[in-house]
């Protein structure tokens, strides 16, 4: 293991995205060569397009245009409620290069989980794919009269058209993309709402350093890999790593423009020759129970991430995929925390059981239940991080404040996940396995 030079890299990273002038257009699309591929976008039939960074820059800085004649400016929400595709990338991106806030809104809501979202960000407009938009219609949760503007392709009274808004950009030179700085929020993500109601967390332009390091160090993302992230944009590891740490690093990624289905992702796999895959475990173990597991599909890289990964999947991956599934834990509130990391800097054996070790840039211990003091090696607690050692962590506080005390100690110096574990003898703050319970 190499944690030094992983310590280096962080350092690059955080000055990089905390530089006073950092802009997300620039810092996600125009730095990156014209030519060079952002996103492979796979159509059910497995038909593909390309979609270039000099392509991606030209059609956002459309919808950023368009976005401005709504009244959007720097600071506003923007939702999007839309699946893996084309469109989706563009309006991000506009979104952006214009300096406003996303708002993610999972293709899988119902109309009150949305409604939800909206008015608890503030969203001045919500881009909705045509499929989705029944779920804006008045009625139960959705007001008759909302603050909001509709943009949709399809012929909706009171809706701006999508190709209208992308003609704004037509009229005349494109402005430069936005410069908000390091604090400003990139995205307004919700929490699921599983312990209580969903919670929005603001995402500042300096977290892409933490989503970078990710990218690195826990899923070994390499120039000549095809990298597959298969969680939806919708929900965090999806938007993080399958989104925004592609466009942040440069790396091309794949867009499967469908749900999911375990056939259809073994001839993705397969077909476009995927080499580092990233799934949730459920992906995993609908690919196992798959009648149609083809011959000869080896990835170099299989990671997990969103709920605890079997000991079953793990003996099974080698087999079907050429190498074991490595387990990794985070949060919406912070990204990726601890994992069991890919990249040669930082890989070891990996222990059953174990979330791995603090991801560089991230130190976290295990505290008494009690007391805020680290608890002896294999005595169960409370997992938290340490944010006076912590460069890579980002999170401040829920939008409007909402029940963040509790997350932090009172003399701020951790942050308490609200999950527990232990961590094994060998353990150390700063690096070691630790085991959730």
């Amino acid at each position: 293991m190499n944690r030094a030079a992983a310590d280096r890299r962080v350092a690059a990273l955080v000055a990089e995205y905390g530089s006073p002038d950092a802009c997300p257009g620039a810092l996600l699309c125009d730095r990156h060569r014209d030519e060079a591929v952002a996103f492979t976008v796979v159509e059910p039939d497995l038909s593909s397009r390309d979609l270039t960074f000099g392509e991606l820059g030209e059609l956002s800085a459309r919808f950023a245009a368009g976005l401005a004649g709504l009244g959007v400016g720097p600071g506003d929400a923007v939702a999007t409620l839309m699946g893996k595709s084309a469109e989706l990338v563009v309006a991000l991106l506009g979104i952006w290069r214009r300096g406003a806030v996303h708002v993610p809104l999972f293709t899988a809501f119902a109309p009150a989980a949305i409604a939800f979202r909206l008015a608890r960000s503030g969203a001045k407009v919500i881009v909705a794919d045509e499929d989705q938009r029944a779920k804006l219609e008045p009625g139960g949760d959705m007001p008759a009269g909302p603050p909001w503007r509709i943009v949709s392709s399809g012929p909706h009274p009171g809706d701006v058209p999508l190709a209208e808004v992308m003609a704004s950009g037509d009229a005349g030179p494109q402005a430069p993309p936005e410069p908000v700085g390091p604090a400003a929020p990139l995205v307004l993500i919700f929490t699921s709402g599983t312990t209580g109601a969903p919670k929005g967390v603001p995402v500042p332009v300096r977290a892409l350093a933490g989503l970078c390091c990710y990218m690195d160090y826990g899923l070994d993302v390499r120039p000549d890999d095809v990298y597959w992230n298969a969680a939806d944009p919708g929900w965090a590891y999806g938007l993080y790593y399958g989104i925004l740490g592609p466009l942040a690093t440069g790396r091309r990624s794949i867009l499967l423009h469908a749900g999911f289905s375990a056939p259809l992702t073994w001839r993705v796999l397969q077909r476009l020759g995927v080499t580092n895959f990233a799934a949730a475990p459920t992906i995993y173990r609908a690919l196992r129970a798959s009648e149609d597991q083809p011959e000869g599909c080896r990835l170099r890289r299989a990671s997990s991430a969103g709920e605890p990964l079997t000991p079953d999947i793990a003996a099974w991956s080698e087999a079907a995929l050429g190498t074991e599934v490595r387990d990794h834990y985070g949060q919406t509130e912070h990204g990726m925390l601890i994992v069991n990391g890919w990249h040669d800097d930082v890989r070891s054996e990996v222990r059953p059981g174990s979330m791995g070790q603090p991801l560089p840039g991230f130190s976290c211990a295990v505290l008494h239940d009690d007391r805020d003091e680290p608890v002896p090696a294999g005595t169960p607690g409370r997992i938290a991080i340490d944010m006076t050692a912590s460069p890579l962590a980002h999170f401040t506080g829920y939008h409007g404040d909402t029940g963040t005390t509790g997350r932090f100690t009172p003399d701020g110096r951790w942050y308490l996940t609200g999950d527990a574990g232990y961590a094994d003898a060998t353990d150390t703050t700063s690096s070691g396995p630790a085991t959730t319970t």
